[in-house]
């Protein structure tokens, strides 16, 4: 088992082979473990039960998922101010093309000292416009090799 410091690290590096490995068992048991209706069932050492409203067990299996994929996984809570460093890897650019995003006006910021900070939500929403752009621009160019096909 890695200690702690090592487990806080799956923030920063993507899972190790047995890592994704691990992460997919568990997300199968716990898939299915899941009663009908959702709810997942933590038992203890005494035997009593703890459920998981079904909200809480699709986190903790898409948790597992991203693992088992290979993927480096953060958990932000909801409202959460990152660094500009931490809002790069987010949308896997740098932090100097990230530093112009925020210049351009592209992301809203925060001016904390001589820092910036990113809202979680603000950056999502960047996310959102910057995918759906780019999905755009390949139907796009999928309807024009069609066409191009065609003629």
């Amino acid at each position: 088992m890695p200690d702690t410091a090592e487990a806080v690290d799956l923030a920063r590096r993507p899972p190790t082979q047995d890592e994704a490995a691990c992460a997919a068992e568990a997300a199968t048991a716990l898939a299915q473990a899941r009663a009908a209706e959702g709810v997942l069932a933590i038992h203890r050492e005494d035997g009593t039960s703890v459920p998981l409203a079904p909200a809480v067990a699709d986190l903790v299996i898409d948790l597992l998922d991203g693992v088992a994929a290979g993927k480096a996984v953060t958990l932000v809570p909801a409202g959460a101010m990152l660094t500009t460093g931490q809002a790069a890897n987010i949308l896997n650019v740098s932090r100097p093309h990230l530093a112009k995003l925020l210049r351009d006006g592209e992301i809203p910021f925060i001016p904390v000292g001589s820092h910036r900070r990113v809202m979680h939500a603000d950056l999502m929403a960047y996310k959102d416009r910057r995918d759906a752009a780019r999905n755009a621009a390949l139907d796009e160019l999928a309807r024009l090799g069609q066409e191009f096909d065609a003629s």
